[in-house]
C-alpha cells in the first residue's frame, strides 16, 4: 500500500538526553537498537535517480523489507518537510531479490548503514539513527506533528533538513575529502585510515 511519508531529520548530539525527553513527551520504545543495512538499486544510467525515485532493499531487525520511493504526484518533494510517496512490502528473502534484479538490469548503487531505535508516540514517529557519520532523528508524521514535536523536542528550525542519507553522506565526502563510496561502517572506517 502506498502513502505519502512526511519527515524531517535533524543531528543529534547527544542521545542520552534525545531519548530522555521523547519519553517525557510521551513516547514509548516500539524497536531497540537494531542494525539496518541497506541497498539502493538503479539501472546503469540511474533512470531512477534522474525521475526522484529509488528502489531498496532493506535489512532490519530480522526482517527483509522492499521499498520503493518517488516524489508525490503534485511535484512538491520538499518544503520545510520531505514528501515521498512511499510503497513498502516485506520479503523472505532480500538476497533472491537482489538476484533478480541483477537479473532485470538493477544494480546496486549505493549502500548504507545505521543502528537505529524506533520510538512512537501513538500518532508519529521518531528514529534514532547512529551512522558512520554522525548520529540523526527523524520525525514522520503530519506536518504539523512534526513541527510541535520538534519544538517540544528543542529542535530549532535552522536545524530541520529534509536531505537523503545519500544526500548527507555526498556532502560529509566534499567536507572531509572521503574517499569511501559508501555509507557502511567499514567503508567509512576504512577511508579514514
Amino acid at each position: 500500500m502506498a502513502a505519502i511519508e512526511t519527515e524531517i531529520k535533524f543531528r543529534v548530539a547527544d542521545t542520552a538526553k534525545l531519548e530522555a525527553n521523547l519519553s517525557s513527551a510521551g513516547f514509548h520504545l516500539v524497536t531497540p537498537r537494531s542494525f539496518e543495512s541497506n541497498v539502493l538499486y538503479d539501472t546503469t544510467d540511474r533512470s531512477l535517480r534522474l525521475k526522484r525515485e529509488l528502489v531498496r532493499i532493506r535489512s532490519y531487525n530480522g526482517r527483509w523489507l522492499l521499498t520503493h520511493k518517488r516524489v508525490p504526484d503534485s511535484g512538491i518533494g520538499e518544503d520545510r518537510h520531505k514528501h515521498r510517496v512511499e510503497t513498502e512490502t516485506e520479503l523472505s528473502d532480500g538476497a533472491a531479490l537482489a538476484q533478480v534484479f541483477a537479473s532485470i538490469g538493477f544494480v546496486p548503487v549505493f549502500r548504507y548503514e545505521k543502528w537505529r531505535t524506533e520510538w512512537s508516540d501513538g500518532i508519529g514517529h521518531c528514529v534514532v539513527d547512529e551512522t558512520p557519520i554522525g548520529v540523526f532523528a527523524e520525525l514522520e508524521g503530519a506536518p504539523e506533528w512534526i513541527d510541535d514535536i520538534a519544538q517540544k523536542l528543542g529542535v530549532a528550525p535552522e536545524d530541520q533538513m529534509t536531505l537523503s542519507y545519500g544526500r548527507l553522506f555526498e556532502e560529509w565526502r566534499e567536507q572531509t575529502g572521503s574517499s569511501a563510496q559508501d555509507l557502511t561502517f567499514d567503508a567509512v572506517t576504512a577511508s579514514s585510515r
